[in-house]
């Protein structure tokens, strides 16, 4: 039987699974490492900031995760 994951759910997943470092999280709000946040917004739809500017939107975290590592 498959549970239902959230996309807060599969976006901790695929950070961890890219090793991206979560310093907090605040309801559907995660500041990671390198002065990146995460906006979980109701779409599902991953909304990345840096310097509080929106850098892109991402529709599934594994793109947003390669994005921030790329970055490196």
């Amino acid at each position: 039987m498959n549970v239902p994951v959230t996309p807060k759910e599969r976006l901790l997943m695929a950070l961890l699974e890219y090793k991206i470092a979560v310093v907090t999280i605040e309801s559907n709000h995660l500041v990671l490492e390198k002065g990146y946040e995460v906006e979980i917004e109701q779409n599902g739809i991953f909304k990345l900031k840096s310097d509080g500017y929106v850098v892109a939107p991402f529709p599934d975290p594994e793109a947003l995760c390669r994005f921030i590592t790329y970055d490196a």
